[in-house]
């Protein structure tokens, strides 16, 4: 049932458009196909090349296929997106982006509250982030504090708060310890079966386990 799922996994794609906006229905998911790459590619480019006038090399990176990806969505239409990165011990979370005429609705707080339960899953207490001046506040709000050194971050034409989040520990973390086929799930789906768990079922033919015959 989605309404079990995490709220990064909480995007049913059988939801339908509705006319009336109190059936709408809010969902989060993990990026894992082209066509959801370039939905987020729309979305950011729609924020911060038009409204925010970013040049498209600035925008986009290098570091895209070196991230994870969520994108939320309003029944089935994306409308906010956001990139992780993770590192030795925290996890980078970066790039939010909701469309205009979203933006007072709960998606931009969903969407970072999937973000840091995605980086604590993944075992992640530390999550760092660069706010625009201007967001420190709406930082502030999921934990996160401006880190003391200050030291003067700008880029693309704004002025950045070095910020970090100091997040309780995953009842239930992703580790060594856990189960392998649990590890090899989609990213972000480890809690439903996954398709190469479901392969066990069928006989071995590796080389190692061939049957040799006299």
């Amino acid at each position: 049932m989605r309404d079990q799922s995490p709220l990064y996994d909480s995007y049913d794609p059988n939801t339908r458009s509705s006319p009336n906006k109190e059936k709408c229905q809010y969902g989060i998911k993990v990026a894992r196909s082209l066509d959801d790459i370039m939905q987020v590619t729309a979305i950011r480019s729609a924020v911060f090349m038009s409204e925010q006038q970013c040049p498209y090399e600035e925008e986009f990176d290098g570091n895209d296929f070196c991230g994870t990806h969520l994108i939320g969505y309003l029944s089935n239409e994306p409308i906010a997106c956001l990139r992780a990165r993770f590192f030795a011990n925290f996890a980078k979370l970066e790039r939010l982006a909701i469309r205009r005429e979203f933006r007072n609705s709960r998606m931009s707080f969903d969407i970072v509250w999937a973000g840091i339960e995605l980086a604590r899953k993944k075992g992640y207490r530390k999550i760092y982030g660069h706010a625009q001046d201007r967001l420190v506040n709406f930082w502030s709000r999921f934990g996160a504090k401006p880190i003391k050194k200050n030291r003067p971050l700008v880029f693309s034409n704004f002025s950045y708060t070095e910020m970090l989040l100091d997040a309780a520990p995953h009842p239930d973390p992703i580790s060594e310890n856990t189960d392998p086929y649990v590890i090899i799930r989609p990213e972000g789906a480890w809690h439903y079966s996954g398709v190469l768990e479901r392969s066990s079922d069928r006989p071995i033919t590796s080389p190692v386990h061939a049957v040799s015959v006299p």
